[in-house]
Parts: C-alpha cells; structure tokens; sequence
C-alpha cells in the first residue's frame, strides 16, 4: 500500500520521533511503499493568509507552492498521522496543514448548483492517527478527543466511501513508565500495519 506519514513533532529526540521510526521500520517492513512528511523539519508554514483564503475555490494550480503536498495526496492510498496532542487537539502545525492542502479540486469539489462538497481523495481507503497525550484516556474523554473526531471524522468523509479510520493513542505519556514507553514502541508499528490490512 502506498502509505503517506504526516510526521509533527518540533524536537528531533522527541518520544514522538521515536514512535515515527517505529511505525516507518514496521510499515517498510510490511512491504508498503512510505513516503515521509516531516513538517517541522521542512519548515511547512501552516500560516493560512487573507490572500490564500481568497483562492478557497480555485484550482491548486493557485497555489504552486503547495504542489508536493497535493501529489502526495493524490498519490497515497493510506495515511499515518504521527503527532502529540496538544490542547486535546491537533498542533497548530497539522491543523495549518489540513487547512492549507485539503483544498478545492484536492480533497473536495463543489459541483456548479451543489449545495454540498463532493469527495475527492477516493484514493484514500486508510487513516490512522498514532498520537501521544499527557493526560489519562478519562480525561481525554471528558474534553471530548477534538482532534480524534477531526481525523476519524471530518477528514475520512473526503476519502473513499469504504475508507476505515484508526485511533491508536497513548494515553498518561506524563506519568508513563520507561516500561510503559517501550512497551509502546515496541508494539505500535504492528498496530498501524494491521489498521492498514
């Protein structure tokens, strides 16, 4: 499967990148074809300006910048979310992602006379969203997981009708053991493999 990894983390020794390398070793392992999108490390700008936003219903040709971002989501046919939760949600680095690429002609198309968007990454048949959080499950819960409703949600109806979404989360990394963390590692690669089956 070619598999898309959206990797956020702004600290290269992060227990984030640690599980990055995990889930790319197992998935390489697994024959899927990966492509890495580190955007920190790329210094995407996830900054959405007036101008931009003017262009909301224009062809990506607009926006030439973003072309390696809009060939990548018309090339996977799977993509792996690598990130921390923070603020219970997304970073403002993903979110400024999804806002800038998932455009017009991209992720949707709003046909002459619709009143509704019309999906457009029908290449797309897996999410998975592999992500880190300080607090318990419990009081994820209680905040209500914004940025598992986003993945799981908003963004899998702009895939392929059929398209599954994963949640695979380590919850309490604050008060987590180093046995707790290894253990992690140790197993989330396998678990992103078998969401992508």
């Amino acid at each position: 499967m070619k598999t898309l990894v959206i990797y956020v983390h702004p600290v290269e020794d992060s227990f984030n990148s640690a599980v990055r390398d995990a889930v790319i070793s197992d998935l390489s392992a697994a024959s899927h074809v990966v492509r890495l999108r580190d955007l920190y490390a790329e210094n995407f700008n996830p900054f959405l300006s007036a101008a931009e936003r003017a262009l909301h219903h224009t062809p990506p040709t607009t926006r030439p910048e973003l072309a390696r971002d809009v060939e990548d989501l018309r090339w996977c046919e799977a993509i792996v979310f690598v990130y921390p939760t923070w603020w219970a949600g997304l970073p403002a680095m993903l979110k400024g992602w999804i806002d800038r690429t998932w455009m017009n002609e991209v992720a949707w198309v709003l046909p002459a006379g619709a009143n509704t968007i019309r999906p457009r990454l029908t290449n797309i048949t897996r999410l998975v969203a592999v992500t880190t959080h300080g607090s318990s499950k419990f009081v994820n819960a209680l905040q209500g997981e914004p940025g598992k409703r986003i993945i799981t949600r908003s963004i899998r109806v702009m895939c392929n009708r059929w398209c599954r979404a994963r949640w695979i989360a380590h919850y309490g990394l604050d008060k987590s053991t180093v046995q707790d963390r290894q253990h992690h590692l140790e197993t989330v690669g396998q678990r992103v493999v078998h969401a992508l089956r």
